[in-house]
């Protein structure tokens, strides 16, 4: 038996990746004892105060909290590469053990490094950071090798195809991590991984860089992620700022840009209703009596569509509105693409929100599996032994700490994107009058948003 296995009950293994619906099961209990009406009612009120505090602020102090410091920019070539060599060499490494590793998914390295360190972890951490992906990206280091190997690009990509391949690549991921029967099953997810790695490597070998900016799906997530983080290379400078800075500098995105910062969103939100008890009332299901992933797949691939299609309607409607009352400024298009971004924030917020209980315990079954990936009594990384905790989710004082972390990063993400949207607001809309009307709509929208993603931390789940 798996030494990290032994340590703990048979009841808390399902905190792991293994499955996502039960990520929440073991602290949950403890969450419903705390007086969460009253957390939530005190995230609403910081964000209203936020709002209020913004319409007596002129737009030269809005701007002032996305001024950014400039710092020295060191040519980091070499290091980037060296990261994306290692990186591939890591995929490969985790690719065999999919295949040839133990089935156990809470001891196989490969499900716990796609779905905590990557999904989770790096995810968050280009989001809070900037972009680091660079540094790690296992395809721009297929492509390095294409290049070094003499391989040019074959065929032009058009321009006009945008990055809507690479939103479309994210609708399937979204619909494996939400609705797949096994989407941590290591050999599964071998298959999968070889075949998507397979196919992007062809399409680089044929289309080059512009493929893995516009069509590869986890270089085009994280360059949209990044954009809400500290750091980010401008003018040969390493520019640091608040969080949403870049957002709150940069022109207009392009619309297949825009449709993925709603498509984000829409997929954290849904990540989370499709777990809580209210969803499983709407399918006719009992919560105690959960028939499994398999038994809900449609349900909850049809359940995703209508949250990205409602999420949609509901901001075009609220920019429209809010276009209407401030009676001047740009067309919708440019509109709807320079706002869109500003849920970017929100989106990060919720990620790290909703996926923090799992991580804390998922990240050190990843330790385990590390150490000893192929089960065979290995010491990989030289740490000895190791042993997996849950013990803080056995007291309400530290359930506490985790679900107040929680809630403060789903209304810091909702602060962020209001500070983000004024300023954008101030951008497009000249005179303070319009500024101020064109952010009500806006405004109502985020205060439920922010009312929602609590809801959705302190509701019963499965």
């Amino acid at each position: 038996m798996n030494r990290a296995r032994r340590l703990i009950p048979f009841y808390l293994i399902p905190i792991s990746g293994a499955s996502r619906a039960e990520a929440h099961a073991s602290e949950q209990g403890f969450v419903l004892l705390l007086p969460t009406e009253l957390y939530s009612g005190a995230g609403v009120v910081t964000v209203l105060l936020t709002l209020l505090v913004l319409g007596f602020v002129g737009q030269r102090r809005t701007g002032l909290a996305f001024s950014t410091i400039g710092l020295p920019a060191p040519g980091l070539k070499a290091v980037a590469v060296a990261g994306r060599l290692m990186a591939l060499a890591i995929l490969l490494l985790l690719l065999m053990a999919g295949i040839f590793g133990p089935r156990d998914p809470l001891s196989n390295p490969l499900p716990l490094m796609v779905w905590t360190v990557f999904w989770i972890g790096i995810v968050s951490v280009q989001g809070l950071v900037g972009d680091v992906w660079r540094f790690v990206n296992p395809f721009a280091g297929i492509l390095w090798l294409l290049r070094r190997g003499g391989y040019t690009p074959k065929i032009r990509l058009p321009g006009r195809i945008g990055i809507w391949p690479a939103l479309a690549g994210f609708l399937v991921f979204a619909g494996i991590l939400l609705a797949d029967p096994a989407p941590a099953d290591p050999g599964r997810l071998a298959r999968l991984l070889a075949v998507y790695t397979g196919l992007h490597s062809v399409m680089l070998s044929l289309f080059g860089a512009r493929w893995l900016v516009r069509g590869e799906v986890f270089t085009v997530l994280m360059r949209i992620y990044g954009r809400v983080g500290l750091l980010a290379r401008k003018a040969a400078k390493l520019n640091l700022g608040l969080w949403g800075w870049q957002i709150s500098s940069s022109a207009a995105v392009p619309v297949g840009a825009a449709l993925f910062c709603i498509v984000l969103l829409a997929v954290g939100s849904f990540d989370g209703l499709n777990e809580t008890f209210w969803w499983l009332s709407v399918l006719g299901i009992n919560p105690l009596e959960f028939p499994g992933r398999s038994a809900v797949m449609w349900q909850n691939l049809a359940g995703l569509i209508v949250a990205i299609v409602m999420l949609l309607v509901v901001f075009t409607v609220t920019l429209a509105l809010g276009r209407r009352l401030a009676g001047q400024g740009a067309s919708f298009p440019e509109v709807f693409c320079r706002f869109a971004p500003t849920l970017l924030p929100i989106a990060l917020g919720y990620h790290i929100a909703h996926y923090l209980p799992s991580f804390l315990v998922d990240s050190q079954y990843a330790l385990v599996a590390l150490l000893d990936p192929f089960l065979n009594g290995s010491d990989w990384l030289g740490l000895g032994e190791f042993y997996v905790s849950t013990g803080f989710f056995n007291s309400k004082a530290s359930v506490r700490v985790i679900y107040l972390a929680q809630a403060g990063a789903v209304v810091l993400g909702h602060i962020i994107a209001i500070l983000t949207a004024h300023s954008v607001a101030t951008v497009m809309y000249q005179k303070r009058r319009a500024i101020l009307l064109s952010q009500l709509p806006l405004a109502g929208f985020m205060l439920f948003y922010t009312w929602f993603g609590l809801w959705l931390l302190a509701s019963p789940r499965f």
